[in-house]
């Protein structure tokens, strides 16, 4: 194709690397921006700056977050021995949108996958491990939310093993997630009746590792 502009040219190349972005929807994008009065692009570069300089991990539960400590984490009305962890930070928002979880976060930021060359320390276990080892008061119980793939259960599982040593309680959501589904793209009333209806983490079935 043909752009007329070494500069749309480019301004196309860059927004089709988004996700589901092909090169004709990014056209459209540049075109819709040059319609558009300056002040409209110095506003959306700006937010785009701003969010990437200023966007921090939560140090509690691996969360994005403006401050040190997310919203969420901060929550006095949040049940803090109600640990539900995830695999990422768009699982956090589906199962915020269900309304249905009153407890707080742990994001792991993946899932294992030895053929990706993932790991556990690529992963924010250890932060996992240490938050709940300082925990004093009532023993916490942690919901494993991670989606039901063959990657995700090999991390379940090896999550469990770790947790069962810390005399944990460990549960996970329903099988209301079909095998192989993703949390993020449940819709939120499987999702929250899947968190509301966990069940105790059940080994069986379950590779070694």
């Amino acid at each position: 194709m043909k752009y007329g502009s070494k500069l749309v040219e480019e301004a196309v190349q860059q927004f089709s690397t988004l996700p589901g972005i092909g090169k004709k929807t990014a056209l459209r994008l540049v075109l819709h921006i040059l319609n558009e009065k300056e002040s409209y692009t110095t506003n959306f570069t700006s937010a785009l700056e701003e969010m990437r300089q200023g966007i921090k991990r939560c140090k509690t539960c691996c969360n994005i977050s403006d401050e040190e400590i997310c919203g969420i984490c901060e929550d006095k009305h949040r049940d803090k021995n109600l640990i539900c962890v995830v695999e990422s930070i768009r699982d956090v928002m589906a199962i915020e949108a269900t309304d249905q979880f009153k407890g707080v976060y742990h994001v792991l930021g993946g899932v294992i996958s030895p053929l990706e060359g993932i790991g556990p320390s690529d992963l924010f276990i250890e932060e996992l491990i240490s938050r709940i080892s300082q925990i004093e008061e009532d023993q916490p119980e942690v919901i494993l939310a991670i989606s039901p793939t063959i990657d995700g259960e090999t991390t379940s599982f090896y999550l469990f093993k770790l947790l069962a040593k810390e005399g944990v309680k460990v549960s996970q959501i329903s099988r209301g997630i079909s095998f192989g589904g993703e949390l993020e793209y449940a819709d939120e009333l499987t999702l929250g009746r899947s968190i509301q209806s966990r069940l105790p983490y059940d080994v069986g079935g379950k590779v070694s590792m």
